[in-house]
């Protein structure tokens, strides 16, 4: 059971009170940003999708760091500080991305083996969201 102040949300009054802490878990899930990854370089990558707990608003989101070994390694450090706001979260693939920032180019490729390949034009899509201006590329392929 979702508690807000260490009260059960049964034990709140009225219907409005309960749509609050929803509009406000909502506003939670909504400002989590599409994507964050390293400055520079290539490095892995995963795709998440983070849910509201007992609830279906989701949202697709982009990590990827060059400091993880293994993909794993990515949703270990992100899922905590989601799960703190009240979201679910499920790995729905990885692969890598090359971030050139000096020429403004992202490329989206491979896959992840614990995973398995991320869809990545949705990964590409959530990129333009957040790198608008850099080119935006992706493909299927393993290197």
């Amino acid at each position: 059971m979702f508690s807000v102040v260490c009260r059960p949300l049964n034990s709140l009054r009225g219907p409005s009170t309960v749509r609050k802490v929803a509009m406000a878990m909502l506003d939670a899930l909504v400002k989590i940003p599409d994507a964050e990854i390293d400055p520079e370089g290539t490095f892995k990558y995963i795709l998440i999708r983070v849910k509201l707990k007992d609830g279906d608003a989701f949202k697709d989101i982009v990590r990827g760091t060059k400091s993880a070994q293994y993909h794993n390694h990515i949703f270990e450090k992100v899922t905590p500080a989601l799960e703190a706001l009240g979201m679910e979260c499920r790995c729905l693939g990885g692969g890598k991305i090359e971030h050139n920032s000096q020429e403004k180019k992202l490329r989206v490729f491979g896959e992840s083996t614990a995973f398995g390949k991320a869809d990545h034009s949705v990964s590409a899509d959530k990129l333009r969201t957040t790198f608008s201006g850099y080119e935006v590329t992706w493909s299927d392929d393993t290197k």
